[in-house]
């Protein structure tokens, strides 16, 4: 009867360390899939009225047509720190009281409200910003980029090199004008995880621009997506790979464009066009966008 008893003691013990160990294991899994909690939030950078569609395929597809565009830009939180993802349209079209038109009437663009303004809305000033990123650096995408003067500019040396370049800022001076007041610079070439645990990565994909390239975030509400930077502006060039006659290189951005859907389909991530219209609705806003 007595040993009997000890080997009850000896199971029950057992038993009880196995369902701590189990516990443990399910609270250290639990933990390792939450993952940092990393917040996205999209603002209104302008709006883009493509006047001259046909820019925007190497055919003639789209001659004759319009569209407008939408111009976001889009704060990320990390718990390391903040990223501001580009820029939008220049904050001199605020306040304008017409939209502006291009002098070769290909664009008409404007702008309602400023970064700081709408940086408000979620108790944010640009002092609170660790990172500025850019997709690249054509005018709707650096809009307010030298607000952020005191954030690390994460740039691909080859976008740097381009937009500091003597050609660039002969012939195009506002669009070097547009970063000139960025002086903390981190140059990058590649792939960049920024803060080092995957779920915010800058992804190299040159073709519209020398240095172009798109923005993963992994989002413990919405999981993984895509932001696509100007690779797509709409929904028919993602379609049928449609590349504009003004990119820098036609070839190497089909090859992004492969490299872009290979890496979305592996990691299941949601794709976002960042000038579709429809896809700006359906990212997450500002308290006042949701209403």
């Amino acid at each position: 009867m007595k040993n009997y008893l000890v080997l009850v003691v000896v199971i029950l013990l057992f038993a009880c360390k196995d369902s701590n160990k189990q516990a443990n294991n399910i609270s250290g899994v639990q933990e390792n899939i939450s993952g940092p909690e990393v917040k996205l939030y999209t603002f209104d950078g302008g709006t883009v009225i493509v006047n001259t569609l046909g820019l925007f395929a190497q055919d003639s597809t789209y001659k004759g047509q319009s569209k407008e565009f939408a111009d976001a830009f889009y704060v990320i939180q990390h718990p390391k720190g903040n990223l501001m993802w580009d820029a939008g349209l220049p904050e001199s079209l605020v306040g304008l009281p017409e939209p502006y038109t291009s002098p070769d009437g290909a664009f008409t663009v404007s702008r309602k409200d400023s970064v700081l303004n709408q940086l408000k809305e979620i108790g944010m000033t640009p002092e609170d910003f660790q990172y500025i990123s850019l997709s690249h650096t054509h005018f709707d995408h650096s809009g307010h980029a030298n607000t952020f003067k005191d954030a690390t500019w994460l740039v691909q040396k080859d976008e740097y090199d381009f937009v500091t370049g003597k050609e660039v800022k002969e012939k195009n001076p506002e669009m070097y004008n547009a970063i000139r007041d960025l002086k903390q610079i981190k140059k990058i070439k590649g792939d960049f995880d920024v803060f080092g645990d995957g779920t915010v990565v800058l992804k190299y994909m040159p073709g519209h621009t020398p240095g172009h390239q798109v923005l993963f975030l992994d989002l413990k509400e919405h999981g993984p997506l895509l932001l696509s930077g100007d690779l797509y502006h709409f929904y028919e060039n993602r379609e049928y790979k449609r590349i504009p006659i003004f990119n820098y290189d036609v070839v190497q951005t089909g090859k992004s464009m492969k490299e872009f859907e290979a890496f979305a389909r592996e990691k299941g991530a949601k794709v976002y066009l960042q000038h579709q219209k429809e896809d700006f609705k359906k990212m997450p806003k500002a308290p006042q966008y949701l209403n």
